[in-house]
């Protein structure tokens, strides 16, 4: 059984039924919601960047030379990850895809900003993604990272059954446009994230959960908490 682990913001771990394990954007040393910081994390097989903001990359360098797990995002993410001495690293870019140990990962269209965290000379502006993993076993998440609605979102139909959407509005979607991606894509069961951690993106989960009604089942999780699926 794969489960997936929430950190606080947009930070996940998932294990799968192979015993991998893959964080989404870590967060955790100056997220006022982490129920871990950096030092507590001792095994990671892989690290998924969705963009180079802070609140999405701060911590992915530290924890892929504490841990030795594989970095994987955007060429120009990875590209600046390698001047700062990764070198278990994967570049791939939006719409491509490539099979892992734990396997396939698909980078899929986001809509937000492209700055690259730690890159004083904005040498590496990238663009932002999600991530869609079809996993050993057949099972299949979708991580939206930080964005707005897309129509793009309407191809995921029938190949989803968890995922992952930010519902904090201000600098994502809010609500309401998230119950709308939950409309394109059909998954089975959403977990919204990227709310709370400030003020400006203050939400209510369980008015989400009212919003997307009978379309998916709604787990509203706790940092520290973990969905099984």
């Amino acid at each position: 059984m794969a489960r997936l682990t929430w950190h606080g913001h947009a930070t996940f771990t998932l294990e799968t039924d192979q015993g991998h394990r893959i964080m989404f954007d870590p967060y955790l040393d100056d997220n006022p919601r982490a129920d871990i910081r950096v030092e507590d994390v001792r095994k990671l097989d892989f690290i998924l960047v969705s963009h180079g903001h802070f609140d999405h990359f701060q911590d992915a360098i530290p924890l892929a030379k504490q841990t030795g797990a594989r970095l994987i995002s955007t060429y120009e993410i990875v590209s600046f990850c390698q001047t700062q001495g990764l070198q278990n690293v994967h570049a791939l870019h939006i719409g491509g895809g490539n099979h892992f140990d734990f396997g396939y990962a698909k980078m899929t269209p986001a809509l937000h900003g492209g700055q690259v965290h730690g890159d004083t000379e904005g040498a590496f502006t990238t663009v932002p993604g999600g991530w869609w993993l079809d996993l050993k076993g057949g099972k299949r998440l979708y991580y939206a990272g930080d964005t707005a609605l897309l129509t793009d979102m309407q191809l995921l139909k029938g190949k989803v059954d968890v995922a992952v959407l930010p519902i904090g509005d201000n600098f994502t979607m809010g609500p309401e446009d998230a119950t709308r991606a939950v409309e394109f894509i059909e998954p089975r069961v959403v977990l919204p994230m990227h709310y709370n951690t400030w003020e400006a993106i203050e939400q209510d989960p369980n008015g989400f959960r009212d919003l997307v009604g009978d379309r998916a089942e709604v787990v509203i999780l706790d940092p520290g908490d973990s969905y099984n699926f």
